[in-house]
């Protein structure tokens, strides 16, 4: 168990902050990037938003400048809640290396919220859960270089140690679509503990499944470019296009085709191109360059 609590810690406005939008990418994700950062999401009116900010507040200031705190005011910050899916106040993320490593909503007992706090500090030690969290960083390894059946194997071991550990949740579910064995990895989605089931990488598990599924009934590549050329305000023809383009591995184009579906009818199809964008966005990595220069163009010719 991490010792919090301990003397000589950081003055509370060293390590907790107000971050707007524009502040988000440097104060949040890059920040995360040499010491974790925990993200209340909160609103003046919410009544639990009271409760639980002073908590997470006194946790992060016990841990000694182990972890910063940003706290984010959905009500006059729409955009970066709505691009991290933030339904429900208070929401909480936890943010290491440029991506989210853990979170819940809602109110929680003060001693759930330390632990919680306890868990970030050791993710930003490198030892969350001991071992387990070397078993996992070797899956990944693995799942990259393309050994997904080793990767599946090793995530499942690590939950027969671990049944909540969403990292190698999410981790089994991508193996599985990896090896193109989507009703298994749907089963395993929506076999995860009520506890974890919105967590970070089970929303990016199921976005991947979401785009995985499309790709099954993507119609020829150079067909649906060929009637995108020859019609460039057929809507369908054009996000089919860009479904058919993730699902052959080029995310980059796939991203430009639906922008630009955007800025040609952004309420077509009740808003069919922002949705297909988000789920890209929360299928691939928070800090990939897709993603950064993705969210930035479409909040561009949102405020336009």
């Amino acid at each position: 168990m991490l010792e919090l609590g301990q003397p000589s810690a950081p003055a509370a406005a060293d390590v907790i902050a107000n971050v707007n939008e524009s502040e988000f990418m440097t104060a949040v994700v890059e920040a995360s990037n040499t010491i974790p950062v925990i993200v209340d999401f909160w609103a003046p009116w919410c009544g639990p938003c009271k409760t639980l900010g002073p908590q997470l507040e006194e946790a992060v200031n016990a841990a000694n400048g182990a972890v910063k705190m940003a706290k984010v005011n959905v009500d006059e910050n729409p955009m970066v809640s709505e691009q991290l899916r933030v339904q429900s106040i208070p929401t909480v993320y936890a943010f290491w290396k440029g991506q989210p490593i853990d979170g819940f909503q809602g109110a929680v007992a003060a001693s759930e919220v330390k632990a919680f706090v306890e868990r970030v500090v050791a993710a930003g030690d490198g030892v969350p859960g001991g071992g387990l969290a070397d078993a996992i960083e070797a899956a990944e390894e693995m799942l990259a270089e393309g050994a997904a059946e080793d990767a599946a194997q090793t995530f499942a071991a690590v939950l027969e140690e671990e049944p909540n550990n969403p990292a190698a949740y999410g981790g089994l579910v991508r193996a599985h679509i990896a090896l193109g064995d989507l009703e298994q990895a749907e089963a395993v989605l929506n076999g995860a503990p009520v506890e974890i089931a919105q967590s970070p990488e089970l929303e990016a598990a199921f976005a991947q499944l979401e785009l995985a599924k499309q790709g099954q009934n993507a119609g020829p590549l150079e067909d649906l470019r060929s009637a995108v050329a020859a019609n460039p305000d057929d809507h369908q023809a054009r996000l089919d296009f860009a479904q058919a383009l993730y699902a052959a591995g080029e995310a980059e184009p796939a991203v430009s085709e639906l922008l630009e579906l955007f800025r040609r009818d952004r309420e077509w199809n009740e808003g069919a191109a922002r949705a297909q964008l988000f789920t890209i966005f929360d299928a691939l990595k928070p800090n990939d360059p897709i993603v950064l220069a993705g969210r930035r163009k479409l909040s561009s010719m949102i405020f336009a």
